[in-house]
């Protein structure tokens, strides 16, 4: 089952976070995404825009940082984390 953990970082302190399990046959592009989006909904979240960096730190290392540049609305907290727990 694919899980993904989402985090809301503030001052090096987690303010909040949620992990949501996607246990579709779909493919990991698909889950992602999809994962991202109610990771978003549950937290109250605007949804980030995937950058070239977010890209390649996600294929490197299974995870992304998303900084107010990722997002369209200002954010109250300085990133979003995201890092996938299991395939």
């Amino acid at each position: 089952m694919f899980q993904l953990w989402g985090k809301v970082i503030h001052n090096n302190r987690i303010l909040c976070d949620t992990v949501i399990s996607d246990p579709t046959e779909d493919t990991r592009t698909h889950k992602i995404f999809h994962c991202l989006e109610k990771i978003c909904c549950e937290l109250d979240l605007p949804n980030p825009i995937w950058l070239d960096t977010n890209i390649r730190q996600f294929q490197r290392y299974k995870k992304s940082k998303f900084y107010q540049d990722s997002f369209i609305e200002s954010i109250e907290f300085d990133y979003l984390e995201i890092q996938i727990l299991e395939e």
